[in-house]
């Protein structure tokens, strides 16, 4: 604990702006939604924003390498509020769009900020466990911000004030906690080309969730609210999914170095298709059937970056870990850049259930190129795979900070076995 008390106030900025930022992805398409804006012009909106998201990854290392970690928090914090404010005063699908890439831009550099200072602090040994806080706070920030909506409520001001609060009281700890000035994070080596080589099924699985995941996270409270659900009901509805892939994907992890991380795959694929096609086709309007199903839902679903991830770790030498994480990261946000504008051009068609339909057909795909993989190429013996890591999705920093507890773990395994042999 003694570790992790000087990283405090960081972690509690880290708890505001994951809260902000996911209950401004929820209120997107809520107030979109009831703002009069189709389902297309809120996919779109998800789109702009995982565009912004991906040039904010890369951009942001030469941004703290200009100005420091103080003054790009600052900016990109201010930038952030200022479009928060300004959704509330303007009401336009357009100018949405262009807010909602700045704000991808701003919150990727923000999380790239926080997570290089944490990370800056942290020895190896205490990497692990560091990573699991931030886990938790992820989950419990992401998931209790939900509330805040039907606390406040959609419409109106008031609900874009509490985000832009959230987002300016991040300042505070940031500011205040340490008067050092960490070194700027090393610019991440992006080989894309290299990282397909490496697990062509690993960088096709990112996509495929990046693909699902950004769908559902931007268009489901759209669905939600299409068949008839209460606010309060939308906000329990997406907790529920993030709980479900919480409480499952560590189970899921054991169960992937066990065996082989392609058959763990397919099951849990599997169970992601037949969950969106139960929403898709039984669950109706009904409340109770809709929660415990996008449980379901959640569960296999929101596991499967961390396991493609696992899988193409597999397959990468130590001094590649870092490469390959950042080409992973790209690859989601690639996919999710396509997401929601391809969702929400479905949902316009066919209906708020096709946003499942879409989602099981991206998992049906997957299974077929899993199936096709295992033909082509062997699996990694149980000996040889690296650990399992719940991987983040908020910036490429902690991306980096997994490939150094998977390459420290990968050593101490080879470490142990020649001990093994030698004895």
């Amino acid at each position: 604990m003694s570790s992790l008390r000087p990283l405090i106030p960081l972690l509690i900025a880290a708890a505001i702006l994951l809260g902000g930022n996911g209950l401004q992805g929820t209120l997107i398409a809520l107030r979109g939604a009831q703002e009069g804006f189709s389902a297309a012009s809120i996919g779109v909106i998800g789109t702009a924003y995982f565009a912004g998201f991906l040039i904010g990854c890369v951009a942001v290392v030469r941004i703290l390498r200009a100005v420091g970690h103080i003054r790009a928090f600052a900016a990109l914090a201010a930038i952030a509020a200022s479009g928060t404010l300004l959704m509330a005063i303007l009401i336009d699908p357009w100018l949405w769009t262009a807010i909602r890439f700045a704000s991808g831009f701003c919150f990727a550099g923000l999380f790239t900020v926080i997570e290089s200072w944490i990370n800056s602090g942290v020895e190896n040994r205490d990497r692990a466990r560091v990573l699991s806080v931030y886990r938790i706070i992820d989950l419990g920030a992401v998931t209790g911000s939900q509330f805040l909506i039907p606390a406040v409520g959609a419409g109106g001001f008031a609900i874009f004030a509490v985000m832009t609060i959230m987002i300016t009281l991040s300042l505070v700890p940031v500011s205040l906690a340490d008067r050092s000035n960490p070194k700027p994070p090393e610019n991440v080596k992006f080989d894309l080309r290299r990282a397909w080589a490496i697990s062509p099924l690993g960088a096709i699985g990112a996509i495929s969730v990046g693909l699902s995941n950004s769908a559902f996270r931007m268009l489901s409270p759209v669905y939600a609210q299409e068949i008839g659900l209460t606010v309060t009901d939308v906000a329990a509805f997406v907790s529920a999914s993030i709980i479900g892939g919480a409480l499952i994907q560590y189970p899921l992890g054991y169960a992937s170095d066990k065996w082989d991380r392609r058959h763990v795959l397919i099951a849990t694929s599997a169970a992601a298709m037949t969950a969106a096609l139960a929403l898709a086709l039984f669950t109706g309007s009904s409340r109770p059937a809709n929660f415990a199903v996008v449980f379901i839902f959640g569960a296999f679903a929101m596991p499967m970056f961390s396991l493609s991830a696992a899988h193409a770790n597999d397959r990468a030498e130590p001094n590649e870990y870092v490469m390959l994480n950042a080409g992973l990261m790209l690859f989601y946000s690639i996919g999710a850049i396509f997401g929601p504008f391809t969702a929400a051009f479905v949902m316009e068609a066919f209906g708020p259930h096709a946003l499942f339909f879409f989602n099981a057909a991206v998992y049906a795909t997957l299974i077929i190129i899993i199936l096709y993989r295992m033909r082509v190429r062997s699996s990694v013996p149980a000996a040889e795979r690296s650990r399992f890591a719940a991987l983040l999705r908020t910036s490429l920093i902690f991306g980096r900070l997994v490939g150094r507890t998977q390459r420290n773990a990968k050593t101490d395994d080879e470490a142990l076995q020649q001990a093994g042999k030698s004895n």
